[in-house]
């Protein structure tokens, strides 16, 4: 499976290099961070919003992303209503709809407007993370590809440096976090609308069996008492907000520059950077173990963020305890929302 492949939500740090001593610049030398709260201080003005030509490319790769999800969505609603979990034989069908038959793509809407509202509810809660801390940071992009999902996921660019400790949390735990909050809704709903097929993750009998996330087994175990989770198919809805509790359990791996290494890192340093380099290593004994295949990719991948400059932090003052009990609930988010095998073909 591609979807392991592909890293769902990237992000760019530009840093700044260093004044000379000998520099005209008006910041004094001697700046103490501490002293001045962050965005009050004149020397640092709040940065322009994203351009207009900007917002006009992400609301073009908004639509192209809504049409190819339309299109997995109706997949997703065909395979529901023979019982089953999903098919390729019916992906590779719908995505004809296109020149056939648009209409019959209307299927896949409440998955594609699901799917879509997580992504962004995520990025946005980034973007205004970043807009606090008079970060730069460009519009929401999504990524249309006629994939399982319809997507590649979505992302933004943050185009100035994360320069105290405090920033780099909220920037880091907001987008998982809010897009959680957006998702658990829609899983309800789906585990309450949801058919009860034995032997669904037989792959004797299925093209694709989904993995059960400890947060679904929960709300299975609440909400159907004695039915075994693994029987569990969820309706077009509850399949998006699956796939959105996979994406905030992928970016809240504490490695390097994803979410959950900008929550770590600002926790501990020291940790941040033992994780970075144990983490890849331990998903790629998961892929040894047959656990998912794509976690050789995974791995390697996140072998590879280590390679990318990290910013530094000029502002190391440690985390208050709003914030570290904010900490504290990504992890649990994490642990609820992280599957030792996602997807089995």
């Amino acid at each position: 499976m591609l979807l392991g492949a592909i890293p769902l939500r990237f992000h760019e740090h530009f840093v700044n290099p260093p004044l000379p001593e000998n520099s005209s610049s008006t910041i004094p030398v001697n700046l103490d961070w501490r002293a001045e709260p962050f965005g009050r201080s004149p020397n640092f003005p709040v940065p322009p919003g994203p351009s207009r030509r900007t917002l006009v490319l992400a609301v073009v790769l908004f639509f192209l992303t809504l049409c190819t999800c339309l299109a997995a969505g109706t997949q997703f609603a065909n395979a529901y209503s023979r019982n089953q979990a999903a098919s390729f034989e019916e992906f590779v069908r719908t995505y004809k709809l296109f020149y056939q038959h648009p209409a019959g793509l209307l299927a896949g809407l409440p998955f594609a407007l699901t799917l879509l509202t997580i992504f962004l509810a995520h990025e946005l809660g980034h973007f205004f993370a970043c807009r606090h801390h008079h970060i730069r940071a460009s519009y929401p992009y999504f990524i249309p590809f006629p994939s399982l999902i319809g997507t590649f996921g979505a992302f933004i660019l943050i185009r100035s440096s994360i320069r105290t400790n405090r920033a780099l949390f909220d920037v880091g735990a907001s987008g998982p976090l809010v897009g959680f909050v957006f998702a658990v809704p829609a899983l309800l709903y789906g585990i309450l609308h949801a058919k009860f097929v034995p032997g669904l993750a037989d792959l004797g009998h299925a093209d694709v069996a989904f993995g059960m996330p400890l947060l679904l087994r929960f709300l299975n175990a609440v909400m159907h008492p004695g039915v075994d989770a693994s029987s569990l198919l969820l309706p077009p809805i509850g399949r998006a907000a699956w796939i959105g509790l996979f994406v905030t359990a992928m970016n809240l791996l504490p490695v390097g520059q994803l979410d959950g290494g900008h929550v770590l890192r600002s926790v501990s340093p020291r940790l941040h950077r033992s994780t970075s380099l144990l983490v890849p290593f331990a998903l790629i004994a998961l892929g040894l173990l047959h656990f998912w295949q794509s976690w050789y990719i995974w791995g390697a991948m996140l072998l590879g963020m280590r390679l990318l400059r990290v910013p530094p932090i000029y502002d190391a003052q440690p985390l208050d305890p709003i914030r570290r009990l904010g900490a504290f609930l990504t992890l649990v988010v994490f642990l609820l929302c992280f599957m030792l095998a996602p997807i089995l073909t």
